[in-house]
């Protein structure tokens, strides 16, 4: 029916069963070179994975159709997967910090079972996090996806959202899955990058980037954006503690604090709608010098820079700034040189 975009090697076609009419998101992955059978590998593994989940947050592939070139090798591969109808959080970012804790609470209920199932995502980041409309979302791109526990031969993951133990070819776990996940609401909140071990490599930092004690701590994200919740700001930092036994002991636990941030937020809105907290844009009234309160923390959204708001949300306060760099999916490939790829822009879905 239509062609939806393009990745390295394989084009994601929009297609229709003639007799059923349903719809499908039809994925074909070629190999023209002898490297390129770890696309091939990539996509077996994504299916192998997703046939084993089924949660409403993770996009589903129902089949896997292969095309033998001989005997022992795959030439093409095609998946068949669920059409996700919206857009990643990487070209729509969320606007207010409500949509915001909201969406990531989704994303790590939908990862927490995934690790009940006994898999990591192992490369989560903006652009695999698609948001409808109605703010409802789904996670895709299991092709780095992995066992609890897996030791990898290569590193793979995407410099900007990258854990050190991913970088360091030690064990993947849970804890891996809420570093990415910190790195990416790090970067909603901010339009900021966590430095991580892969990253200094560019800057041809080798010590700090093979050594965990030296690594650049990254600044917390009110330093970055003032409006930033304290809550948020505190589990945001504790997702990307570079040692991982200091993260959240589940992503289940990251989920909860969502939760309570987003029925905080809630609160607070009423609270301003009802005149007890000033609205954006407005100073606190002064009831007169003899019940003037005492100087004290600003109120939520409070900002010095006349950051505009959105209504009665909470506001990110973060200017337009048009289109953001991000990296694709990194695979090292172990013929070559460790080097960090490019952007190619938006993914498909």
């Amino acid at each position: 029916m239509a062609e939806l975009g393009r990745g390295a090697a394989s084009i994601i076609y929009l297609v229709q069963d003639l007799k059923s009419k349903q719809v499908w998101a039809l994925k074909h992955v070629v190999k023209e070179t002898a490297k390129d059978l770890r696309f091939i590998e990539q996509a077996e593994r994504e299916f192998e994975v997703a046939s084993k989940l089924d949660h409403p947050v993770i996009r589903k592939i129902f089949k896997v159709l292969k095309k033998k070139q001989n005997l022992l090798s795959v030439s093409d591969l095609w998946l068949v997967m669920e059409v996700v109808d919206g857009a990643s959080l990487e070209r729509e970012p969320p606007n207010t910090f409500e949509s915001a804790a909201a969406i990531f609470e989704q994303v790590a209920r939908g990862m927490a079972y995934m690790h009940s199932q006994g898999y990591v995502h192992a490369d989560m980041k903006p652009n695999n996090i698609i948001v409808d409309d109605e703010g409802t979302c789904k996670v895709i791109d299991l092709g780095q996806s992995c066992k609890i526990g897996t030791v990898k031969e290569r590193i793979q993951g995407t410099p900007d959202y990258i854990a050190p133990e991913q970088v360091h070819r030690r064990a993947i776990t849970e804890k891996t899955d809420i570093y990415n996940l910190g790195a990416t609401m790090y970067w909603a909140l901010t339009r900021q990058f966590v430095p991580t071990a892969l990253t200094a490599a560019k800057s041809d930092s080798l010590v700090s980037h093979k050594d965990d004690r030296l690594m650049e701590r990254p600044k917390r994200p009110q330093e970055h954006n003032s409006r930033v919740p304290d809550m948020f700001d505190k589990l945001i930092m504790d997702c990307v503690e570079i040692d991982a036994g200091k993260r959240p002991r589940t992503m289940l636990d990251v989920a909860d604090k969502l939760n309570f941030i987003y029925a905080k937020l809630l609160a607070e809105q009423e609270l301003r709608r009802s005149g007890m907290l000033p609205k954006f844009g407005e100073a606190p009234k002064d009831p007169g010098p003899a019940a003037k309160p005492a100087a004290g923390p600003k109120a939520i959204g409070a900002t010095d820079t006349g950051a505009k708001s959105h209504g009665d949300s909470v506001d990110m306060g973060i200017d337009e700034i048009g289109d953001l760099p991000n990296f694709d999916s990194f695979d090292e490939d172990p013929d070559a040189e460790t080097e960090l790829p490019g952007s190619n822009g938006k993914r498909p879905s």
